[in-house]
């Protein structure tokens, strides 16, 4: 798969918007208790609803949405593949919400240091992508953190897996599937959306936390919002960008990550500190790397 320069231009831009966004996610995520994470997934899957759909209208592609209505009808098999990746890509939103609320956030974002490496050896195996050698250093500088990492943490846990093996699924199968744009997420959260209603009248009827922290009844829906964006911003980036790319730039959202985990007050051991440089460097490499592709075609004389 080749790239043109403003497809990876428009593709970088939407990659480093999601991962801004995700960590303001995760920032905010502990001002959302009690809230249990069954609950706020209900709530994000609702508002991301209307969400995608103004995105869709914005970019005048809601013909996606009834494409594939169509292709529902002619094949019903694919409402199941989308019931499939409405699933892969609920855990995710769970997990990403549960893990701080329950001191295992550490493990998930062990994840998404795991994931771009995954993403890297599928999209150069499967889609055949092509790597500069600037990616490849990328690569290999930010893998041999995360070796130190699962050497030094002494296993894997099954957050980390679920994040670092679930997506990858997720991506494949949407591509696979031909539902990997905004009309396709559109139909992955429209389909569990009797679940999520059913998940968030639960909570509102029988549980206590809008009681204990009144600021939920308007902070759960902005959170919504806020999610869908970033979710969004993913999608269009994992459009735009080879699979490869699109994993090595996924290297800023745990960096980010990090940052969001020290403001809310956690710290970094001793030890951890390799990976964590380790994985800058990288995302240093990429960004000089990019910028460097990026002035050499424009210095480039046009072919007319």
């Amino acid at each position: 798969m080749t790239l043109s320069p403003s497809r990876g231009s428009r593709g970088t831009l939407a990659s480093v918007g999601s991962s801004v966004a995700f960590a303001g996610v995760y920032f905010v995520t502990p001002m959302l208790a009690p809230a249990p994470a069954e609950a706020i997934w209900g709530v994000r899957n609702l508002v991301t609803i209307p969400v995608i759909v103004l995105a869709l209208v914005a970019v005048r592609q809601w013909h996606l949405v009834t494409e594939i209505a169509h292709r529902i009808r002619r094949k019903p098999l694919l409402l199941l593949g989308s019931i499939v990746c409405g699933l892969l890509i609920a855990v995710q939103l769970w997990v990403f919400t549960w893990a701080p609320m329950h001191g295992r956030g550490l493990h998930v974002a062990l994840g998404y240091f795991l994931l771009p490496l995954v993403l890297v050896v599928i999209g150069r195996f499967l889609y055949k992508d092509k790597l500069s050698w600037w990616q490849w250093l990328a690569a290999a500088v930010a893998a041999a953190g995360v070796v130190f990492e699962l050497i030094r943490v002494g296993g894997i846990s099954w957050e980390t897996l679920l994040v670092c093996l679930g997506y990858p699924v997720y991506f494949v199968l949407r591509r696979a599937l031909g539902t990997n744009h905004l009309g396709g997420m559109f139909w992955e959260f429209l389909v569990l959306a009797p679940a999520a209603l059913v998940l968030v009248a639960i909570e509102i009827t029988q549980g206590t936390a809008m009681e204990a922290n009144p600021s939920l009844w308007w902070s759960a829906p902005l959170f919504g919002v806020w999610t869908g964006i970033a979710l969004v911003l993913y999608v269009v980036a994992s459009r735009l960008l080879t699979l490869s790319l699109f994993g090595l730039l996924s290297y800023l959202e745990p960096a980010l990550l990090v940052v969001a985990s020290i403001l809310i007050g956690e710290r970094i051991t001793g030890g951890e500190w390799y990976i964590y440089i380790m994985i800058w460097a990288a995302v240093l490499i990429l960004v000089i790397g990019g910028v460097a592709t990026v002035l050499r075609s424009r210095r480039r004389p046009s072919p007319n």
